[in-house]
């Protein structure tokens, strides 16, 4: 199967709803926000660029790191690689490679 890439500008970039199954290719700092997405939804954030990126829980989301069960903002490293998995509309589970 394929996963589209779609590629972002440089600016800060609030998630939308036509971004769940597809990988998000960019420098921008990401936000996840409430209420967008639903139970089984899925994004890919590749970080394009060699400097970190910043993604943020928007008001009201818990984004539980799967790595210790941890929630709040998290960093992706440069040229890191991470996904973001929805089990309901506020709450997600982020994995991936450089996240802290």
């Amino acid at each position: 199967r394929k996963i589209i890439i779609k590629a972002n500008a440089t600016n800060n970039y609030n998630l939308i709803s036509s971004d769940a199954g597809k990988a998000i290719h960019s420098s921008a700092d990401v936000v996840v926000p409430n209420a967008v997405f639903s139970a089984g939804d899925a994004i890919t954030l590749i970080n394009s660029s060699s400097s970190n990126m910043s993604i943020a829980q928007g008001t009201n989301v818990t984004m539980y790191n799967s790595a210790d069960g941890s929630t709040g903002n998290r960093t992706l490293s440069g040229k890191g690689m991470a996904t973001l998995y929805w089990i309901n509309s506020s709450t997600c589970y982020i994995s991936g490679a450089g996240l802290s």
